[in-house]
């Protein structure tokens, strides 16, 4: 069935009306779904790593449906969240899953590291307690040529975490990896996630929903994740980790962001992140997904409104492998094919 969906998606409304034939699904549902058009305000060049679009970038990694993302400025870099990793703490089948420690760790050696050797980050963030966010980090700071001086990273409360997610997910083992990894570094760690405005590099960052939770009610571990606004040479970015809007925090931090220029989008473009009201408060000019793929990632009202309401120039890191934010005085310039 997989195969026959891949078809679909090349061969456009031919293939969907087959596909509806077969499924009984209604035609205007796959017509839309399968054959969207995003808008393409941006032209994605291949990335020559010689600083031609200056020093001040954002890198997000190709690391299937999770996120690592670089940010680079003037010679001092960053890494939130460190993708999936290849550890089953807890044995269960379900988390037999593909790590990409490795890979981002390569890629900090190439790409951010001095003349000794040394890749130094000034920080880093952990958004919330999922595997595919902050799994790898263990392995990365444990690194002896990675040096990291402080870690954003905010309380894990199982007993505030879904049952189900305590009882068949490992968010309380990577946590613990995590933070045993940075004490064994010396890295300072701020579990008080500052609201306050601050600088790294040419960057002004803000973190949003760095409050922590207190309520009764039981949640999801995505409610709980961190959110950090980035501007430069009058751009904007917002890198949504895995933000959703169940509890509202969208409908809250969209109105205090405003627009942007470009969105990550929340908890790779999955249901009950990226709603309406949060692009109709963002209106990002160009979207990155941190995922396999544009069209089976996406949620479909959010395809919606990323077409018909902010016109977003949707990009994801599987079909780029990988992309780069260039923060230009000219604006943001995109470049690809940087993990291959």
């Amino acid at each position: 069935m997989k195969k026959k969906i891949l078809i679909v998606v090349g061969g456009g409304i031919a293939a969907a009306a087959l596909l509806g034939c077969i499924f009984g699904i209604p035609q205007a549902v796959l017509n839309y779904k399968y054959s969207i058009s995003y808008p393409k305000k941006y032209t994605v060049t291949q990335e020559a790593f010689d600083g031609s679009n200056g020093n001040n970038r954002i890198h997000f990694l190709n690391t299937g449906g999770s996120d690592a993302i670089l940010i680079e400025s003037n010679g001092h870099f960053a890494l939130v969240d460190c993708g999936e990793d290849s550890d089953n703490p807890r044995g269960f089948p379900d988390l037999e899953l593909q790590g990409y420690e490795q890979e981002v760790l390569k890629y900090l050696k190439d790409h951010a590291a001095g003349d000794d050797g040394k890749v130094v980050l000034d920080f880093v963030v952990g958004t919330h307690a999922h595997s595919d966010h902050i799994g790898g980090f263990d392995t990365i700071i444990s690194d002896d040529d990675i040096v990291v001086k402080k870690a954003y990273l905010k309380p894990y409360d199982s007993s505030k975490i879904s049952d189900y997610e305590v009882e068949k997910w490992d968010n309380q083992e990577v946590y613990d990896q995590m933070v045993k990894a940075l004490n064994d570094e010396g890295a300072e760690i701020i579990s008080d996630i500052p609201d306050s405005e601050f600088t790294f590099g040419d960057f002004t960052c803000k973190f949003f929903n760095g409050e922590v939770y207190t309520g009764d009610k039981k949640r999801g571990e995505n409610e709980n994740s961190l959110g950090l606004l980035l501007t430069c040479n009058g751009s904007k970015a917002f890198l949504a980790g895995d933000i959703n809007n169940i509890d509202g925090t969208e409908d809250d931090i969209g109105k205090k962001i405003g627009k942007v220029d470009l969105l990550k989008f929340g908890h790779h473009g999955y249901d009950e992140s990226t709603s309406t009201g949060f692009i109709e408060a963002l209106m990002p000019d160009i979207g990155i997904l941190t995922n396999k793929s544009i069209f089976y990632s996406l949620n479909s009202q959010s395809k919606k409104d990323v077409v018909n309401i902010s016109k977003t120039a949707v990009y994801s890191t599987g079909e780029n492998k990988g992309i780069i934010a260039n923060f230009t005085d000219k604006g943001i310039v995109l470049t690809n094919n940087i993990m291959e």
